[in-house]
């Protein structure tokens, strides 16, 4: 039996490219597994599905390695699995080296398992470096004043005034909630933050504030 194992990291991707390249090998629909989450290790319902029905003698296709993980270790540890419990052969696509129906002697094995760590180690040293990258390019973005997240939501415009009778014991913290149409919690939480920012500045004139 051959089966073919597809991965993208997130729902949104496309995973044409694998299929068609799968196809060039006849693989029947039914054996072609499609995991749509992170690579970073082997806890994917189709992968461990597909897992579960190797038997002797089956093949499996993947179009590059960083598509069965990303996680060297990991990967490592799924190849021998493959290999030496389930007794199946793997092959990639991408690079024919890594083809295990070929070089079964020692010094083709040899080679095979040097390829294969030395591309699943780059495979995670890229995927620690896009990390890296995009916390450098965050940390760049705020040191230039860019905000991330949404923005805050406007404060209704009885605010002041329900916090001022909130304030005199004329509302309870859930009337004052209701009050403003927010969760007496999200009102108190609103509280404090308008005293510690912004409430000291504009103390004399506090309807200027508008946002929290």
């Amino acid at each position: 039996m051959i089966f073919g194992y597809i991965r993208v990291s997130t729902k949104e991707q496309n995973e044409d490219r694998q299929i068609i390249a799968l196809n060039e090998y006849n693989i029947p629909d039914k054996n072609i597994y499609t995991d749509k989450q992170s690579g970073k290790d082997f806890e994917r319902k189709q992968y461990k599905k597909m897992l579960k029905n190797i038997k002797e003698n089956d093949l499996v296709i993947v179009k590059s390695i960083d598509r069965l993980g990303k996680n060297y270790e990991k990967i490592i540890e799924q190849w021998r699995i493959i290999m030496k419990i389930k007794k199946a052969d793997i092959f990639v696509i991408d690079m024919p080296v890594l083809d295990t129906r070929r070089g079964k002697d020692l010094v083709g094995t040899f080679l095979s398992d040097i390829v294969l760590q030395v591309l699943s180690f780059i495979a995670e040293n890229e995927r620690d470096n896009i990390k890296q990258r995009q916390a450098e390019g965050i940390a760049a973005a705020k040191a230039k004043g860019v905000r991330f997240g949404r923005p805050p939501k406007e404060l209704p415009q009885n605010f002041v005034s329900v916090y001022k009778k909130w304030i005199n014991k004329e509302l309870s913290i859930k009337e004052a909630g209701k009050a403003c149409d927010m969760p007496a919690a999200t009102f108190f939480y609103k509280v404090k933050k308008f005293k510690n920012t912004t409430f000291q500045k504009y103390g004399k004139n506090p309807k200027k504030y508008t946002r929290c």
